[in-house]
């Protein structure tokens, strides 16, 4: 039998442990235990459709990243976050019971808050600390700054999900007409337009210091972007090299990829972008879940009247 389907079967078979757990001795009903095994499930489905350069094999190889990363799926999905807050609290369940059987050493979720009711989107960036974020990556010194400072502009020029970022390969940016081309969820393909510093970024990158981490006859020195040893750069070690580059920006030691997405739908909005436009960059299938963005837009409207009349 295949090594990746035996491993599922030992994932699914520990969360069947911990359902027969509460069953047996929390005397959780049978409608309860459905709740828990369907809120697993699904998480258990995100792990397994995650790039297989840092698909998780088993439950000991889960990261904080890869829950925010799970929370910022059903964001993108556009489910409520009362359905949301019980997910997390099914896997902080969950995770508590593996490293009471000692089946995992770490907790992945021990600083992952959950969600409020009624909690909003992840915040996003000003104009003022993009341009910070982008003008401290700019200052880019080695191989591995440039690759940060060319990730970091093409993510906020074309609004990508951090999964399309790091799974994207050197044919997809067309520095010629100035677009990118991803596979989105559901396998839908887009074309985003960037703007020309991000041309200019990206283009500085593959030409001067991609090819020092370029290892031949690697599965993957056709990705656009590397890590040092000529792998594909990992979502988590994405993330980690943007809250190092957010901290010498002076903005924020809790940034995340996902706030870069929700600045660039954001500031398009605010500029006067439709919400149909948008969601069409953004790659959802549903313009409801573009709708999420709106009560951001309200919020400036709001500023801005406060603002700018007379008798505000």
């Amino acid at each position: 039998m295949h090594m990746s389907i035996l491993k599922a079967f030992q994932l699914l078979a520990e969360l069947e442990t911990f359902v027969n757990y509460l069953s047996v001795d929390r005397g959780h009903s049978g409608h309860t235990l459905s709740a828990y095994r369907n809120d697993l499930k699904s998480l258990l489905e995100f792990l397994s459709t995650s790039e297989s350069s840092d698909r998780p094999k088993t439950w000991k190889d889960v990261v904080e990243s890869d829950i925010r990363n799970f929370l910022e799926d059903l964001d993108e999905r556009g489910y409520a976050p009362s359905t949301k807050s019980r997910k997390i609290a099914s896997a902080k369940s969950f995770f508590k019971f593996l490293k009471e059987e000692q089946i995992i050493e770490d907790n992945p979720l021990v600083d992952v808050r959950q969600p409020r009711a009624g909690q909003s989107l992840p915040k996003a960036l000003s104009i003022d600390q993009v341009d910070r974020l982008l003008e401290m990556s700019s200052k880019a010194t080695t191989a591995e700054e440039a690759r940060d400072s060319a990730m970091v502009e093409l993510m906020y020029a074309a609004g990508l999900r951090v999964s399309e970022l790091v799974g994207l390969n050197l044919r997809d940016v067309d520095l010629d007409t100035a677009t990118v081309r991803t596979i989105g969820k559901g396998s839908k393909e887009r074309i985003i337009p960037i703007y020309d510093s991000a041309v200019e970024s990206v283009s500085e990158y593959i030409a001067h210091s991609r090819q020092k981490q370029v290892r031949p006859g690697t599965d993957t020195q056709n990705a656009l972007f590397l890590n040092r040893r000529g792998g594909r750069l990992t979502r988590q070690a994405y993330w980690l090299r943007l809250n190092k580059l957010a901290i010498k920006a002076g903005i924020s030691s809790n940034i995340n990829p996902h706030m870069l997405r929700h600045s660039f739908a954001t500031h398009l909005l605010h500029g006067g972008a439709s919400l149909r436009h948008v969601q069409e960059l953004l790659g959802h299938s549903s313009i409801a879940t573009t709708q999420i963005y709106t009560h951001l837009t309200n919020e400036h409207v709001r500023s801005e009247y406060a603002r700018a009349h007379p008798r505000a």
